[in-house]
């Protein structure tokens, strides 16, 4: 498994902070998948925007069924998140 340096949410600052903050105020806490993106703000934001349109954005399938189908794949590709 590779490393990646990232930045802890007590030592962001600016935009990341406040991304780090809207993930406490989601989730409980900064989830790896987020902390991954640190050093990129900008692809976090953009990686955030996607998540976003793809689970509440219009579309036939409930955000239920999303999140379901979400969690098959990650299983089928044996993703352990």
């Amino acid at each position: 498994m590779a490393w990646l340096r990232t930045i802890a949410p007590e030592e962001a600052e600016g935009r990341l902070a406040e991304y780090y903050a809207a993930a406490v105020r989601r989730a409980g806490r900064v989830f790896q998948i987020v902390r991954m993106m640190s050093l990129a703000p900008r692809l976090l934001e953009a990686s955030m925007a996607f998540y976003q349109k793809l689970m509440l954005g219009p579309g036939d399938l409930d955000r239920s069924r999303r999140e379901m189908l979400a969690v098959v794949v990650s299983k089928t590709n044996a993703c352990h998140y």
